[in-house]
């Protein structure tokens, strides 16, 4: 497990190393939105309110996004294999803390280490998968993190929502945790080294400011979400994020080796496809949030039932996705992502007629639909991105992409929420379910104007010939 690891990616057996990685995925993921159904639990157990409980879920995402955009630096800093075992170990820790919290400040103190452990996985997995395996099965590959991505999110409100039902909220914690324990110990085993490590040098500044501009974005939106676009801590908080965010961009373009090398924006292709991406995660996460809200607040379903409404359609995303892979492999992204957005941007439509009556039926097969659309399009559009880089560039296009989709999920979901209390007919004190679905309906309107924002771009892209495939492989090998 030395640097002849990196020298034979050919010879490496490749399925232990990717179930591995796949588990350890899986279950950062799950964990963003395992607390969603828990929330009013654990309220009551701990004496909160809302705003404060819905802390549990926010501080997750706003750590996550923290992390990320400095794995490309941890990755040419340490050995893939210490770096996985490491980041997991961390994941554990904080799952431990939380399954022992006595109080919110520890249950805190566990989200944030989770989190941590947590931002270093999805970068880290989509990095080995692109160097492991050759550009013609990539998309296959891919296909399998696309399962990922689109499976864990999904299945985590419908587990929590059963689980709480029937255990302490803190249930989920204690199922997470040995699944992570054996992942880290399979991993010992079986990891090899598969990054390329150049030491590059640790500038502390772009840390610093990296921190404080995707921190600040991504709390400001959040926030803007449950408490306003007008408060003083949001507007400050976005201040502060841009601000920052700009600082930090310029200094990576003054730095010989930059922590995030925003140089992957050059290329048109690579570009995009990640604004693709981040509209198919929007599409995903604000239906995701929106939905459970208006079945439960608004239609008069129970939280169990929101989650299972998300459960089929996440079972065929996991379905879809490798296969949407193959077909990648074979006929590239273009036709795949267009008709994707295509999907997307009809089944937003769809859900701009809600009513009080409106069909649990109708509600999960469209969904289902939904999600069967955003299977052609975040790893197909993610993969073609990415193949356009060089292996340098990788751990770079990887660490941007999911710095990137943090961003649109953070920022499309507090808009469309803010558009839903917007748009509410009647904002007075005798406000009916009717008045409050009616800003559902306009929240969908915005989503569906923003998927078909994306299927115009999907015309844009280009897919490499045979040919040019193996030229680019050669390319890249040879980077």
């Amino acid at each position: 497990m030395k640097q002849n690891d990196i020298d034979n990616l050919g010879e490496i057996n490749k399925l232990p190393i990717v179930i591995v990685l796949i588990t350890g995925a899986f279950l950062a993921i799950l964990n963003q939105t395992l607390l969603a159904t828990a929330i009013p639990h654990i309220m009551t157990d701990l004496q909160l309110t809302e705003n404060t409980a819905q802390w549990v879920t926010t501080i997750f995402m706003l750590v996550n996004g923290i992390m990320i955009p400095i794995t490309a630096f941890l990755i040419e800093t340490f050995t893939t294999r210490r770096l996985f075992i490491t980041a997991m170990s961390i994941f554990a820790l904080g799952t431990l803390i939380c399954a022992l919290s006595p109080n919110f400040l520890l249950l805190m103190v566990g989200r944030i280490i989770q989190a941590a452990g947590a931002g270093i996985m999805m970068p880290l997995m989509m990095t080995i998968f692109l160097l492991i395996f050759p550009v013609e099965k990539r998309g296959t590959a891919m296909g399998t993190v696309g399962l990922v991505i689109g499976f864990a999110p999904a299945l985590g409100p419908s587990i929590s929502g059963w689980l709480v039902e029937h255990f302490p909220w803190r249930s989920l914690f204690y199922i997470v945790l040995p699944l992570a324990i054996i992942d880290i110990i399979v991993a010992y085993f079986v990891m090899k080294n598969i990054t390329k490590r150049t030491f590059p040098k640790v500038d502390i500044l772009s840390i610093i400011f990296s921190t404080l501009g995707f921190g600040g974005i991504l709390y400001g939106f959040s926030s803007a979400g449950n408490i306003g676009w007008s408060d003083r801590v949001v507007i400050i908080s976005l201040l502060v994020g841009f601000i920052s965010l700009g600082i930090f961009i310029t200094r990576q373009f003054k730095l010989a080796q930059p922590i995030l090398e925003f140089r992957v924006f050059q290329n048109k292709i690579f570009t995009i496809t990640m604004i693709i991406g981040m509209i198919g995660f929007i599409g995903l996460i604000s239906a995701e949030t929106i939905l459970p809200i208006y079945m439960q607040n608004m239609a008069g379903f129970s939280a169990f039932e929101s989650g299972l409404m998300i459960l089929p359609g996440a079972l065929l995303m996991g379905i879809m996705s490798p296969i949407n892979g193959r077909i990648f492999d074979k006929f590239g992204a273009r036709y795949l992502v267009i008709i994707g957005l295509l999907l997307l941007t009809i089944t937003s439509f769809l859900y701009t007629n809600l009513t009080p009556d409106t069909s649990f039926a109708y509600l999960t097969v469209v969904f289902a639909l939904r999600m069967f659309g955003i299977s052609m399009i975040m790893m197909p559009s993610t993969t073609a991105g990415l193949n356009q880089l060089s292996n340098r560039l990788i751990p770079h296009g990887s660490a941007m992409t999911n710095t990137m989709r943090q961003v649109a999920a953070s920022i499309g979901t507090a808009l469309l929420i803010t558009i839903m209390t917007a748009s509410t007919l009647n904002s007075g004190s005798q406000v009916t379910a009717i008045d409050q679905i009616h800003g559902v309906n306009i929240a969908f309107y915005v989503a569906t104007g923003i998927s078909f924002i994306g299927l115009v771009l999907a015309f844009f892209i280009k897919d490499k010939t045979p040919t040019e495939n193996k030229t680019n492989a050669v390319r890249q090998k040879e980077a």
